[in-house]
């Protein structure tokens, strides 16, 4: 990691332990509730998690912008998202159910958290952040880290994978057609998760309950 060079290697090496046990264990708890809808309530929202932890050149640039020297200390104080989960789900509805469950557990403490479902961003960005911190058990004691989980449904990811490129390709200036027509694919968005969840309600009461569907992996080509 090529921060400032008062950077002491040990210290950096135990922050990043940090962030990866923080993240194997919310991770752990997202897969254990995505086993119990399908163990137990024969339905999973859970399409698929995302995990990752940023980069030292993103994290420094991340610092850069907001101000701050490039210390650890002011990465672990002031970045919020070096380690991320992103829960992609079926619909809207079960977003907000997931969030409770999450926010529910005793040990997860909730720091932040921005609906950009209710209020989109103006480019039409929606989603749903938490940031959390989670106790991390080392030999002095528990230390809390943060972990930014982002959660979404399928249109709502697929529109924001596209609205990164754009940003990364034009570096946050794209011309300004193309950020109308941007605009345009998420109001489309929007109609589409209300419509897929209108017809999943319809499908529902019609059959009685909707059966489980197999999940991606137990498809066969």
């Amino acid at each position: 990691m090529e921060l400032a060079q008062e950077y002491v290697a040990d210290d950096l090496k135990k922050a990043m332990f940090l962030y990866d046990s923080a993240l194997k264990q919310v991770s752990t708890k997202i897969e254990i509730l995505s086993e119990e809808f399908v163990n137990v309530h024969n339905y999973n929202p859970i399409e698929h998690v995302k995990t990752r932890i940023k980069t030292s050149e993103s994290i420094t640039h991340k610092l850069e912008k907001q101000g701050y020297d490039t210390t650890i200390e002011n990465m672990m104080h002031y970045l919020h998202d070096v380690a991320g989960v992103r829960i992609i789900c079926s619909f809207e509805k079960d977003i907000y159910s997931i969030a409770d469950m999450i926010c529910n557990q005793d040990d997860v403490k909730v720091l932040i958290i921005k609906n950009y479902i209710a209020n989109p961003k103006p480019n039409g960005y929606k989603s749903y952040h938490l940031v959390v911190s989670v106790p991390i058990y080392l030999s002095e004691g528990p230390v809390e880290t943060k972990v930014e989980i982002q959660i979404r449904t399928v249109a709502m990811d697929f529109w924001a994978s596209l609205e990164h490129k754009i940003k990364y390709k034009f570096e946050g200036n794209a011309p300004d057609r193309i950020q109308l027509d941007l605009k345009e694919c998420a109001d489309i968005v929007d109609m589409l998760d209300k419509k897929m969840f209108s017809l999943n309600e319809e499908i529902k009461a019609f059959a009685g309950g909707l059966p489980m569907a197999p999940s991606e992996r137990d498809w066969k080509d």
